[in-house]
């Protein structure tokens, strides 16, 4: 006969102050950062958006809302009970409702054939002095 207890596995709710975000990695990025050589990446802003760059590619990052949270736990033990076994289980530390997505960037394509005239946006008093 066994001298454990089959109630089950207990689960504690102890939040830690740390915000969690759960980051979505492409596949091709996950073969990078497993690779014995692992390069180092960069995170930048720009106005608009925050950008993770690799030695070869730029990812753009979006926040995504879950239909279901996640809840992130990791293992608890309890103080030894009357009969000295100590009871293991879980503690839920934090409660996840959105990930990040990355997008890979495409180059923004360049435009060479333009010449800079130094009219700085004044056709139109160009266009109107003709007529």
């Amino acid at each position: 006969m066994s001298s454990q207890d089959a109630a089950g596995i207990p689960l504690t709710h102890a939040p830690d102050t740390r915000g969690y975000k759960l980051m979505e990695l492409p596949p091709e990025l996950e073969a990078l950062l497993s690779a014995e050589e692992a390069p180092i990446l960069t995170l930048t802003s720009t106005p608009t958006t925050a950008l993770l760059k690799t030695p070869d590619k730029t990812y753009k990052l979006l926040q995504k809302n879950t239909s279901n949270s996640l809840i992130l736990l990791e293992p608890r033990g309890t103080a030894p009970s009357i009969s000295d076994i100590p009871i293991n289980g879980l503690g839920a530390v934090a409660t996840i409702h959105e990930t990040i997505e990355l997008v890979a960037q495409t180059e923004q394509p360049t435009i060479s054939n333009l010449k800079n005239t130094g009219s700085k946006g004044k056709w139109h008093e160009k266009f109107g002095a003709g007529r």
